[in-house]
């Protein structure tokens, strides 16, 4: 029998039929429960067999998908949050500033913006396991530690047009991306706080003042 969405197999009971999920469907289902789990109770708060039932699976098939508890974290982040909103999801979406050849850093971090406000479970997923892993003992501990070194040198593997007082990227930029992943935390983090704010326009705010005129008035 084959594995695919289209496999249907009749059930023990009246005649009832059940339709068989491809792997990627089933990914996607336990991605989307842990998102939400895990987002609203934290890694050490939500146990596989909660995702397993909100799934509609057994234990150890959702171990059969995610392997450990840790691999399922290592889905959640690389696989999910990581693997959207990047430089070259920018280049292909033609707005101003994503030009490959040289694109503009603050234009790719409004689009970045843009993209998070539309996933909300997933920052608020980000940010609770952010918080977790302070401890050395959380499984993303090195993960989080080393992100603003890996942030840095993934930003560092595209061309990007800044202004010519800014030198080259490397020599004067660094500083500036940190700058950009505190702020970002910190925006996201009131975004999720009563009463609401709106994303964009406060991400704006930090825009000015990270990028300020004149210098960077044409580099935006």
């Amino acid at each position: 029998m084959t594995n695919t969405a289209a496999t249907r197999t009749a059930g023990n009971g009246g005649g009832t039929k059940r339709v068989r999920k491809t792997p990627d469907e089933r990914r996607r289902e336990i991605v989307n429960a842990a998102v939400r789990l895990i987002g609203e109770k934290g890694y050490y708060g939500t146990s596989l067999r909660e995702i397993a039932d909100a799934v509609g699976m057994s234990q150890p098939g959702l171990l059969h998908y995610v392997g450990t508890k840790e691999g399922l974290l290592s889905m959640l982040v690389t696989d999910a949050y990581d693997a959207t909103g990047t430089p070259d999801d920018f280049m292909k979406t033609g707005l101003p500033g994503s030009d490959p050849h040289g694109m503009l850093f603050p234009a790719y971090l409004r689009y970045l913006v843009r993209h998070n406000a539309q996933r909300v479970e997933l920052m608020r997923l980000y940010m609770v396991l952010e918080t977790e892993a302070f401890s050395p003992d959380h499984p993303l501990h090195d993960y989080f530690e080393r992100r603003p070194d890996s942030t840095w040198e993934y930003y560092s593997g595209y061309t990007w047009r800044i202004p010519p007082q800014m030198g080259e990227w490397h020599e004067s930029m660094r500083p500036v991306v940190r700058q950009c992943i505190e702020a970002m935390d910190g925006v996201q983090l009131r975004f999720m706080r009563r009463p609401p704010i709106d994303l964009y326009d406060e991400w704006l705010v930090f825009e000015r003042m990270i990028f300020p005129s004149p210098i960077w008035d044409r580099y935006r």
